[in-house]
């Protein structure tokens, strides 16, 4: 059952090629979330690993519904009682040498119902950083959007690159998303100039409730993440937000609030051009 007011959270964490010490952070930052009143949790990409290369991930991918990350995942949403947006995970690929970046999402009895495979996989250059991104070489892009019901109305999902492509969010959309859920590691560089506006953006165009999950800090891959783990409202502005290192932002959802902003401001109605 929906009601009008419900709390949600994003965690932000600075994850290593540790898994266990990850886990460890994440169930510590999911009870504080807890603690602080929150029923649906949001864990950030590459929440239990980030290796020095990201081939690295094909040594702990799992299949899907048997795996240690897997059931941690599911033991974190039932011991609790919370959904939990469960980041993103290396599953088995359809190319053996590979992996898909699956976010899973679990209901507050540690059930699966949801999972979304990353579609958009960056790869870029960043030459002011001498950085170098290509995910395409290890991972396998999913081809499906994935909304899911809930407590917290409807769940669209999308993973950190997706945030660019405003096009996946209309099609989340026409499938009733009222919540964005989006695990994200966004790069320093791009995050300083590009995270907030991007994620404000996606709230504004579908006038929905954004939940941006974060990683934040420097990592053993010499990669430095962005951080600003935030939730947004569908008038664009952001309720909370915690910026760097490790934590947990929580705050209460309305999805009559909602409501009334997509009726008195029909921007959703008004469109003219629609995706196929």
């Amino acid at each position: 059952m929906i009601t009008k007011n419900q709390k949600i959270a994003a965690i932000l964490m600075a994850s290593s090629s540790d898994v266990s010490a990850n886990l460890l952070e994440a169930e510590r930052l999911a009870a504080e979330a807890v603690e602080n009143g929150a029923g649906l949790v949001v864990l950030p990409e590459n929440f239990a690993f980030m290796g020095k290369h990201d081939r690295d991930m094909c040594a702990i991918r799992e299949t899907e519904g048997n795996g240690p990350l897997q059931d941690f995942l599911s033991q974190l949403a039932k011991r609790y009682g919370i959904w939990l947006v469960g980041g993103t995970i290396p599953l088995e690929a359809h190319d053996n040498s590979k992996v898909r970046a699956a976010c899973m999402v679990y209901n507050s009895e540690g059930k699966l119902v949801a999972r979304y495979d990353k579609i958009h996989l960056f790869d870029v250059n960043l030459i002011e950083a001498n950085e170098r991104y290509k995910e395409s070489e290890t991972i396998e892009a999913g081809d499906e959007v994935v909304v899911v019901d809930s407590p917290f109305g409807k769940l669209g999902i999308a993973i950190c690159y997706d945030l660019r492509f405003p096009e996946i969010f209309r099609k989340l959309l026409d499938q009733g998303m009222e919540v964005a859920c989006i695990p994200s590691s966004f790069t320093a560089i791009t995050g300083k100039t590009h995270w907030e506006t991007l994620v404000r953006a996606r709230a504004i165009e579908n006038l929905s409730y954004v939940i941006a999950a974060a990683q934040g800090g420097f990592h053993m891959n010499g990669r430095e993440t962005h951080g600003h783990s935030m939730i947004v409202d569908p008038w664009g502005s952001v309720l909370a937000q915690v910026p760097r290192g490790t934590g947990s932002v929580s705050c209460d959802m309305d999805l009559e609030y909602l409501s009334s902003t997509r009726r008195n401001f029909p921007t959703i109605d008004h469109r003219t051009l629609k995706c196929d």
